[in-house]
């Protein structure tokens, strides 16, 4: 496992705990739907959230949040559904990121509910 992995299993390991320390229950960590994988997926009230964690120790090339771009929106939102559809769920489910950012031995956690939603394509 190199640096880069060790760090981004960190981070996932961390917004698990913080997404627990705020009444959320976990179903799911790394679930994978044919090559796409979704971080988290976890239920929130009425809600199942699917969570993309990003795990960065430096922001220089910006913040951790702005490299969930739209390709992999869309990826995760595919894996939403085949997740929906597979566990025949019923609920509505929301997109957030778990921003992490490693400094030292510290991890922040920055929570974005609804950071995007899915597109309907119109054809």
């Amino acid at each position: 496992m190199n640096e880069t992995q060790k760090t981004g299993g960190e981070g996932e390991a961390e917004a698990v705990k913080y997404l627990c320390s705020i009444g959320y229950e976990i179903l799911e960590k790394n679930w994978k739907y044919s090559n796409q994988e979704i971080d988290i997926i976890a239920k929130d009230k009425f809600y199942l959230v699917i969570a993309e964690v990003k795990t960065r120790s430096s922001n220089a090339f910006g913040e951790p949040e702005v490299f969930v771009n739209r390709q992999k929106q869309r990826n995760l939102i595919k894996a939403a559904n085949a997740y929906l559809e597979k566990k025949n769920l019923m609920l509505e489910s929301r997109f957030d990121i778990l921003s992490v950012m490693k400094t030292g031995e510290k991890y922040t956690v920055k929570h974005i509910q609804n950071a995007f939603y899915p597109i309907l394509n119109k054809s």
